[in-house]
């Protein structure tokens, strides 16, 4: 274009500029200010780099109001070219509005988001908090799971592993008082009976079998399970032999689903489970033990009644803790170490279940064991 207006073809330089969309125009002089644009943000690097392409100085000037920019470029004969275009054609504010949206974004968000995170800080200070009072052997009175579904999971979790070690140094205490208890009176008994020389061989063995029954069972209980590979498990079948083991001289009913469900599980755990349960049921019912298999969508329960004397309300949760036994469990004929229910309640809870006491509506107690599958 310049070389079209330095060779006076004006003609050819107005159309081109038209077809770009530039106004042109020639000019003899014209009444500028005394300053220019070229050092603008907006044109500073336009300027400089059209002065080294067309080899002469180009002067830029920019009326701001209806944002146009004109460029005054010397001719060869002595004229002044003008070229006139929006200012939009050469500069766009794009970049800084996008800057400024970002900015106003990350301000709003910051906003929005500072209660969020500062209620979760909270959350996990008291979940420190507790963690480090449960480490200590003390209680975190007002302790409540706040916060995100995750840190409420988290806390509860906290919560869960608190009440198993409470319940691990309860059942601690209560086998050493129970050890105590229980192996105290056959000793006194065969102490005396060696020292007044009124020792009877029979009588002795006798106390020497409840004893070793006794230590048997709490080895047995302070050992937990052993390791064993999960299975594919179906109830019923397990339950029935059980059953028919423990109560050979009771009538037993059950109550099985047509095809009943299949879960994995440790099936020897399990097995002493419902053993030790069964057989709780079999030394106090006096004819009738129920066994019922009950199959959800996602769960499945199974429900062990007798029509024995059942358990008072009072003293059901009694009845869980290891090493208690009620008052009519400490009869001569009935015997045990009170380890019974809460070993059950061990492999159970280890499986993902829950068990419940209730009353029977046989007259007795009703054990319901839930598994989720």
């Amino acid at each position: 274009m310049m070389n079209f207006m330095d060779g006076g073809n004006i003609g050819a330089a107005q159309t081109m500029a038209n077809d770009i969309g530039i106004n042109f125009s020639i000019h003899d002089k014209l009444n500028r200010p005394k300053y220019n644009d070229n050092s603008s943000r907006e044109a500073g690097l336009l300027a400089s780099e059209l002065s080294r392409r067309i080899k002469r100085p180009a002067d830029i000037y920019i009326d701001r109001t209806p944002r146009l920019i004109y460029i005054d470029i010397p001719t060869q004969n002595g004229k002044v070219a003008t070229f006139g275009t929006s200012l939009y054609r050469i500069y766009s504010t794009s970049t800084e509005v996008f800057i400024i949206w970002l900015l106003g974004a990350i301000l709003i968000v910051s906003v929005l988001v500072s209660p969020f995170i500062i209620l979760h800080n909270r959350s996990i200070r008291r979940i420190a908090h507790a963690a480090n009072r449960f480490g200590r052997g003390l209680d975190a009175p007002g302790f409540v799971p706040t916060g995100s579904r995750e840190i409420r999971e988290a806390a509860t979790a906290m919560i869960t592993m608190k009440e198993r070690l409470d319940r691990y140094n309860r059942t601690r205490t209560d086998m050493l008082n129970a050890v105590s208890h229980d192996l105290k009176s056959p000793l006194a008994r065969m102490r005396l009976a060696i020292e007044t020389d009124s020792a009877d061989k029979n009588a002795l063995l006798t106390d020497i079998d409840r004893m070793s029954a006794m230590i048997s069972g709490y080895l047995a209980f302070a050992r937990g399970e052993t390791p064993e590979i999960e299975q594919s498990t179906e109830l019923p079948p397990m339950l029935l032999r059980i059953a028919r083991d423990a109560a050979p001289d009771k009538r037993i009913i059950t109550e099985f689903p047509d095809t009943p469900v299949q879960f994995y599980a440790r099936p020897m755990a399990l097995a002493r489970a419902f053993s030790n349960i069964i057989e709780n049921a079999a030394r106090y019912a006096h004819k009738i033990i129920r066994i019922t298999e009950i199959d959800a969508a996602n769960e499945t329960t199974v429900i062990i009644e007798d029509d024995g004397p059942g358990i008072p309300d009072e003293k059901k949760a009694d009845a869980m803790r290891p090493f208690v036994r009620l008052d009519d469990a400490r009869a001569a004929d009935t015997g045990g170490t009170g380890l019974g229910l809460s070993i059950a309640q061990t492999a159970i809870e280890n499986h993902g279940g829950q068990i419940f006491l209730e009353d029977s509506e046989l007259g007795g107690l009703r054990v319901s064991i839930v598994f989720t599958i």
